[in-house]
């Protein structure tokens, strides 16, 4: 997609996971990331879709929620899955911010 926002992986410091309720699947992705890249020095914070910080590096939200989060994240990159636990978006971000690659979806 043209103009879509894009960043090295490496540079991730901030990841903000993005919701609508608040609750379950999201808050067990948002564990699950925080393991995944304790070992390099990434934040990784839940939020509602309609509250992403400004500093966030990269956002994360299911496919269902991504142009509202895209229209509160103004030029952060988003990345939408769509399924909460092992999806290939999700694995591609992580193995993005572990070894460098392009992030931008």
């Amino acid at each position: 997609m043209e103009g879509t926002p894009t960043m090295n992986g490496k540079d991730i410091r901030k990841l903000v996971i993005a919701c609508d309720a608040g609750m379950g699947s999201s808050v067990m992705l948002a564990g699950q990331l925080r393991k995944a890249l304790k070992k390099n020095d990434v934040t990784v914070e839940h939020t509602p879709v309609d509250k992403i910080p400004a500093d966030a590096d990269v956002v994360v939200c299911h496919t269902g929620l991504a142009a509202r989060a895209r229209r509160g994240a103004g030029g952060t990159p988003v990345v939408a899955f769509d399924v909460y636990l092992g999806d290939p978006a999700v694995d591609r971000l992580v193995k993005a911010i572990k070894d460098g690659g392009e992030i931008g979806v």
